[in-house]
Parts: structure tokens; sequence; C-alpha cells
């Protein structure tokens, strides 16, 4: 195929070779010059070893599915550019969110992390709430099927419960084929320790003002023990 690397390669490779020979042609006597055109010609390529080639073509390869791959990732924007569902059914379009600092959360209500998750996340909005932090969560069942109820039981346990005032959406998938939007890009944007899918409940990231992400953590990690980060990005 024409575009292809190992054709662009082949191609780049002989265009340097035949500009090499023409400089070098300049500079030879007329005897040498003859000489070196009575040589039998010579492919470029050909002066490649087959290994060296390969790993050359690789290289370029590589080269091409990277920039492919980071040009597919700023496409996407920022977090502002997605319109989710809230716990009622409702749109709602994240970019109310600009110059606010996020915490993205898939929260569950039957899980061993729940409680000291609910009671750490409120205790950080209710401190930050006021300086620009939103903590939006998305119930989840996919692990354990640790969030079984409707969108409104899980509303009232959050609410009741826990006294939860921030956002609380309607429950996503965040692994597999039916994985909400959000949850793709969040994940492209930030893998985790051993590839990009959610490990578990209470996995969090943190969202910048400008919408981007920029930190990823373990559902183990508590949300007080990341509340430097979050005032790093306040400030």
């Amino acid at each position: 195929m024409l575009c292809s690397p190992t054709y662009l390669f082949r191609r780049n490779l002989s265009a340097v070779a035949l500009s090499a020979s023409l400089l070098l042609s300049k500079r030879l006597s007329p005897s040498s010059k003859q000489t070196l055109l009575s040589f039998p010609q010579i492919s470029p390529v050909s002066l490649v070893s087959p290994s060296i080639e390969t790993g050359l073509s690789r290289s370029f390869l590589g080269c091409f599915r990277f920039d492919h791959t980071m040009a597919g990732q700023s496409s996407k924007g920022s977090i502002h550019d997605f319109t989710v569902k809230d716990a009622r059914g409702n749109d709602v379009d994240l970019s109310i969110y600009k110059g606010k600092v996020l915490l993205i959360v898939n929260v569950a209500s039957q899980c061993g992390l729940t409680n000291s998750n609910y009671t750490e996340l409120g205790q950080l909005y209710e401190k930050y709430k006021d300086q620009g932090l939103e903590i939006l969560a998305f119930p989840c069942n996919q692990f354990g099927g640790q969030e079984p109820g409707s969108n409104e039981q899980i509303l009232e346990f959050a609410c009741t419960r826990f006294k939860a005032e921030y956002p609380i959406f309607d429950k996503v998938d965040v692994n597999g084929e039916k994985t909400a939007p959000i949850y793709k890009f969040l994940k492209s944007s930030k893998g985790g320790l051993f590839g990009d899918s959610i490990k578990w409940n209470f996995s969090k990231f943190l969202v910048n003002k400008e919408g981007n992400v920029v930190d990823r953590y373990a559902p183990t990690t508590s949300p007080l023990s990341i509340e430097k980060d979050v005032k790093k990005l306040l400030a």
C-alpha cells in the first residue's frame, strides 16, 4: 500500500541515498564520476541488512501509531465536553463545572469501602466546596453486585445515611462494552497501575479546573489522603 509505513520508510531512505549520490558526484572528477556511474544499480534499501530494515520499519511504525494515538486522545477534549444523566434521568452538561476542581468516584452502597469513603468524601466536600471542589459520584454495580438498588434507593441511602450534598448521577458501567463515555475518557486519560480498567468500587479521578484528568487513585486510597492534591489544584 502506498501509505504504509514500510513504503514511506523505503521512499524516504531512497531519497536520502539519491541526494547523497548527487552530492558525491559533484565533488568527484570526471573519471571518478564515470567509475561511480558504471557500478551496478543497487537499491538503497538493499544496502541495509534485513534485520536493520525490519527494526527501522518497526520504529517508524511505532512512531506512526504513537502519533495516531495521541491525536485520538487530544480530539476527546476535556471532561467539560460530556453530558451525563443525573439520578433522576435529567441531562447534565458537565461544562457547568468549568473552573471547578472535580473528584469523580464510582460508588457502591454495599461495599466494605462504603462507610469510610462516603464519610470522608462528605468531609472533604464540606471543607472545600466553597473553594471550588465538586465531587461527582457515579453508582456502579459491576463489582460484586454491590450497588443493586435503583437510582432512587441509591439517592436515599447516600443522602440519608451519609448526608451527601454532592451530585449523584445515573448508575453506569465503568468497564466492558457498555462503558459510559465519560469513563472511557477518564481511563484513556489516566491509566491504572495494572491497565486502564477500573479495579473496584471507589476508584477516584482528580480533574483540574480546565477539565483535564491529572491523577487517579486506587479504591483503597482514602479521600482525605488526597486532600493535599485537591488543595494544590484549588490554589
